[in-house]
């Protein structure tokens, strides 16, 4: 296909970047703060803005790929945790932004406006596809705003699991226990060794062959931390969001 275009959208940032067939990035990539409130039409504008900035760089892209938050189904939204709210992540939600984001279409919406073809996934499963070798159970944990989570067996993605909203100690989430605020608010020392017991808690679940961290907080994992994770366990860099783009569409489109 040439050009993939490829939006990572989270929770306090949306980065693009646009990608060849072999998974090199063209141009320099961007990043804009995610605007709120954030209702799909200004998704869709925002969205749009990135693109032509990137086309005046290295051309239009042939396609899109969209990774978004939240609980993503055949490119239809089912929940998001951070566009329904007034003003972002930990703020309080809008009931006519949840109406309006509940059920979108996404995939046909983003469709029309791109017009060329568009796929749209859960955030942690487009930074997978840049990750995944193909061989056994693979997991991916996002550490950002809160935590992604994809799943691939043998290099297909499984059903996706909105694993953030599970509750993991004393009622909070993992999204309330390792997210980017508890990060802010105990520092990064405690912060890793929440990181650690998630990651030792999970394993007897998952019995994956690997685990990927990624996402913006994976490299403030501290050293100690770090060591004991396991060897079944890779650091990956936040640019597989973007860079997983075009692989997307071979292990999923």
């Amino acid at each position: 296909m040439g050009k993939t275009l490829t939006i990572d959208c989270g929770g306090g940032g949306l980065k693009a970047g646009v990608v060849d067939d072999s998974d090199a990035l063209l141009c320099q990539p961007i990043r804009v703060p995610t605007p709120y409130p954030f209702p799909p039409e200004r998704f869709v504008r925002s969205l749009l803005d990135i693109a032509g900035q990137l086309a005046q760089e290295c051309g239009p892209a042939d396609r899109a790929t969209i990774g978004m938050p939240g609980m993503i189904r055949h490119g239809v939204v089912v929940a998001t945790p951070h566009y329904v709210t007034t003003a972002g992540p930990h703020t309080a939600v809008d009931p006519a932004l949840l109406d309006a984001w509940t059920g979108y279409d996404a995939r046909a919406a983003l469709t029309r406006a791109f017009d060329r073809p568009v796929l749209v996934l859960n955030d942690a499963e487009v930074h997978g596809a840049a990750l995944v070798d193909g061989t056994g159970l693979e997991l991916v944990l996002t550490l950002g705003t809160g935590l992604g989570s994809a799943l691939f067996d043998d290099g297909s993605l499984a059903p996706h699991l909105e694993l953030s909203h599970a509750p993991v100690r004393r009622k909070r989430t993992y999204d309330r226990y390792i997210g980017e605020h508890q990060r802010r608010e105990i520092g990064n020392a405690r912060w890793s060794r929440r990181v650690r017991r998630v990651v030792d808690g999970l394993r007897p679940v998952f019995r994956w062959d690997r685990l990927y961290l990624g996402g913006g907080n994976s490299a403030l994992i501290d050293a100690d931390n770090l060591a004991r994770l396991g060897d079944d366990v890779t650091i990956v860099p936040n640019t597989a969001g973007v860079v997983g783009g075009a692989r997307a569409w071979k292990l999923i489109g």
